[in-house]
């Protein structure tokens, strides 16, 4: 009945409520389930699956939204489903936060010792912009210093889109960030090729994933990810990236979010062997200090 269909769509925008307030990240809609449970569509829905083998626990993966190809592309028809709809909320407008672009610290390097394969390594140089997103450029830098991004796998290259990291392979030390959610800052720059900004899984949901655009997404503006800073140098690294393995589960072959926050680097060393990483990352020497951030 026509009740019971809202009772059920209600119970479940509540579930979703309840999980986002419980700082679980999501999956986008899979191609078994493209409408998003609340109106209008949103950036990340609920999709985990639960799975039940012989001689296997039950398995519950769930894991955090990225950015997805401009809908209609040849990527997006190939490899992913583009999110229809969409809320683009008030705070997501190209202007500077207020009282923060004023107050960020000034722009600052960081330098990427990238391992392309094991017979190869280059360098990525980049800058950092406070004054285009502070909080998303206080973060990156908090995690850099801590070395939250050594080792981390480069586990979603889609060539002509994004490079995607920022998995921990510690599971422990992942889980220490997974739910330490940043408010986010508006859009001020556009995603132009070699900008960075941050996964999200909806509304003031960033932690620790981040992409490179590999070409000129201006249509990700709109859904609010907020470039914090840009490669100055080995963009032509960038590019060598490994990319064997496509997009990640559960809408390509390649590497399952939820598993990687569960079983770390063992994971993929065992079934994405051939993953580009970072085998250091460090802020460069006379960048200003860290200022302080929420």
């Amino acid at each position: 009945s026509v009740s019971a269909t809202m009772g059920s769509t209600f119970a479940a925008a509540v579930l979703l409520v309840v999980l986002g307030a419980q700082g679980v990240q999501c999956f986008l809609p899979s191609l078994k389930h493209p409408q998003s449970l609340l109106p209008g569509g949103c950036r990340g829905c609920f999709a985990g699956r639960a799975r039940m083998a012989a001689g296997r626990e039950e398995q519950v993966e769930v894991s955090e939204a990225y950015p997805r190809p401009r809908q209609g592309s040849a990527l997006s028809r190939r490899e992913t489903l583009g999110v229809s709809g969409g809320i683009v909320a008030a705070s997501l407008s190209m202007v500077p936060a207020p009282g923060l672009a004023e107050d960020a610290a000034a722009p600052f390097d960081v330098l990427f010792t990238v391992q392309l394969s094991p017979e190869e390594e280059g360098q990525v140089g980049l800058k950092v912009h406070p004054d285009w997103s502070p909080r998303g450029a206080q973060r990156f830098r908090e995690l850099v210093e801590a070395g939250f991004y050594n080792d981390c796998r480069f586990f979603r290259v889609l060539p002509g889109f994004v490079a995607q990291f920022g998995i921990n392979g510690d599971p422990a030390v992942m889980s220490q960030w997974r739910g330490r959610n940043l408010r986010d800052d508006p859009v001020t720059v556009t995603n132009s090729r070699g900008t960075l900004s941050f996964a999200t899984g909806g509304p003031n949901s960033r932690t620790t994933q981040v992409f490179i655009n590999f070409k000129d997404n201006k249509f990700l503006d709109r859904s609010g990810f907020s470039p914090f800073a840009e490669v100055t140098s080995g963009m032509d690294i960038v590019e060598k990236l490994y990319s064997g393995y496509g997009e990640g589960a559960p809408n390509g072959n390649g590497p399952n979010q939820g598993l990687i926050q569960s079983k770390g680097n063992a994971y993929l060393s065992a079934s994405y062997p051939k993953l580009s990483f970072i085998k250091s990352a460090k802020v460069v020497e006379g960048s200003p200090p860290a200022t302080s951030g929420s």
